[in-house]
Formats: structure tokens, sequence, C-alpha cells
């Protein structure tokens, strides 16, 4: 019986997916090619829409028009400092929905070189710790599909060079190899290890052997290991890193197993950060107005 009402579920979803499909998704199409050049209608038309509608709109609109609605709105965020009135980060989250998961990551990687100067080497690092492998490779070859380009190649030639750009191209490494069952010898294996390689050492961390393991092991074997890590030795492995001995590849090595640990916390830090940032800049306004006041 509850095979039944399942299956009957799926088919009504089934269903009411491709009659949206066919109802809706062309007389939306139209709706959106008559609304260029009036952002408050076209954000009307694609603010209630789900991502699989988004995606589904965008499929018809290239048969029908020819032109790719998504590249259409990111030319459009590009120019939205000239009045439009609409912001410029609207226009690139409406664009981002019509996008599958890997080809938005694969904007995301190529906009992490762009940042004026300056890699967003966290952008990068959250794309190869929170991605499964399989989903890494649809990023690279969406990446490559649209800018004619090789991610890692990229990411390689980076100047000046930096240890978040060594670590990268090993967590891409991990993703392209033979992916094993995680297991509990090898993560302890690998915990004496990185003990060995670190705070059991004199110096700085053993750069070489950080770099092989994050190569050969999965995200999913990584936590494991550094679990292990933890209690074999009482402490977290971010916490061996914080001392004297470290350098810039020692603060890079933490961030990024920050961000393979415990998510929560390496996405709250600069959640915090801009908070407090935006409660100073209330004070500093608040003070410039007291004393303008007080004049």
């Amino acid at each position: 019986m509850c095979v039944l009402l399942f299956s009957c579920n799926v088919v009504r979803i089934a269903e009411k997916v491709m009659a949206w499909s066919s109802c809706n998704c062309e007389s939306i199409c139209k709706e959106i090619h008559d609304s260029w050049g009036q952002p408050a209608h076209l954000i009307q038309h694609l603010a209630g829409l789900t991502q699989l509608e988004c995606r589904k709109t965008r499929e018809t609109y290239v048969k029908i028009y020819g032109e790719d609605p998504a590249q259409l709105l990111l030319q459009s965020s590009e120019s939205s400092s000239q009045g439009t009135g609409v912001s410029q980060r609207t226009y690139a989250a409406l664009s981002m929905m019509m996008v599958n998961p890997h080809e938005r990551d694969a904007i995301v990687a190529r906009e992490a070189f762009e940042q004026n100067d300056t890699v967003n080497y966290k952008a990068l690092i959250e794309i190869f710790t929170c991605r499964k492998s399989s989903h890494v490779l649809l990023i690279q070859a969406a990446y490559h599909a649209k800018y004619k380009r090789q991610l890692d190649q990229d990411i390689i030639s980076i100047e000046p060079s930096h240890p978040y750009q060594r670590i990268l191209m090993a967590l891409s490494a991990s993703h392209k190899a033979l992916q094993a069952d995680a297991s509990q010898h090898i993560a302890r294996c690998d915990a004496m290890r990185l003990y060995q390689a670190g705070e059991g050492k004199p110096g700085a961390v053993d750069e070489a052997v950080l770099l092989e393991i994050l190569s050969k092991r999965s995200i999913l074997q990584l936590r494991l290991t550094f679990s292990a890590y933890k209690h074999i030795f009482g402490h977290t492995y971010t916490a061996s890193l914080k001392n004297e001995k470290s350098g810039e590849f020692e603060d890079a090595l933490r961030v990024v197993v920050t961000c393979i640990c415990n998510p929560p916390k390496y996405y709250a830090e600069p959640a915090k950060a801009m908070i407090c940032s935006s409660d100073s800049e209330k004070r500093a306004n608040e003070q410039v107005k007291q004393m303008n006041e007080q004049k």
C-alpha cells in the first residue's frame, strides 16, 4: 500500500512538472523576452520560479530566441551601475538560478581569479572541499567549455605563488584519483604521519608529506584522519598548527582543514566579520551624526 501511494505521488509530481513545462514555459519565455530593459518586470517573472523551472525556462528560451538568458542577465549585471535601479548582485543571482550547479561553480571559480589583481582562494577551497569528486569533474568540464581554459592550469599559473595554490592542486589531484572506501586503519596511519610531519618534529610542518596525503585521500577519508588525530592526541589538528612555528603554509592549511572538518565554523567566521564590520560602520555613522549635531 505504501509503495503504491509513493508511486502515485511520484507520478503526480512528474505530471505536474510536465504540465508546467508545456503550459507555462513558452509564455514565461515570451514575458522575459518582452521585459528586457524593464528590470522590475523581469525580476517579477523570474523570482517566483524554482531553480528547476528556471533551468527549463533557460533551455526553452535558447530554443525559441537563440540567446542564453543567463548570459544576458550577466551582461545586465555588468551594466547595472548605469542607472537601472537594480543591483549588480540581483542580476547575478537571477543568472545563477538559471544555470546547472556545476556550471554555477565554474562561474564562481572563474570570478575567483578576477578579484582586482587578487585571487579569492576561499571560493576555490570551498569548491574543492565541499563538492563530490563527480561534481568537481563536471565543474572542470564546464569551466573548459565556457572559458576555453583549464581550471587546474589557471591555478598553477597564479602569480605570485601561494600555499593555497599548492594545496588546491593537491586537492584537485585527489578528486581525479581512484576513490577507495574510507578506512579507519588508513585514518590512524595518516594521523600518525601528520603528527610526525608536524608537532612531532622540530621546525615547520613537512609540506611534502601534507600535500601527498591531501592528493591521495578523498574528503571523507581526510575527515576520518583528522577525527583520528583528535582521538589519538587529544586535540584537533588545527590546534597543532597554532604555534610559533606557523607560517603561511600552516595558516592556509588551518583554513582548509576547518572547511573540510567543520564547514559551519568555516562559514560562520566571515559572516561574523561582516556583521562586526557592519556594526562598526553603523557606530561610526552615529558618531559622525552626533558630532554634526553638536556643531
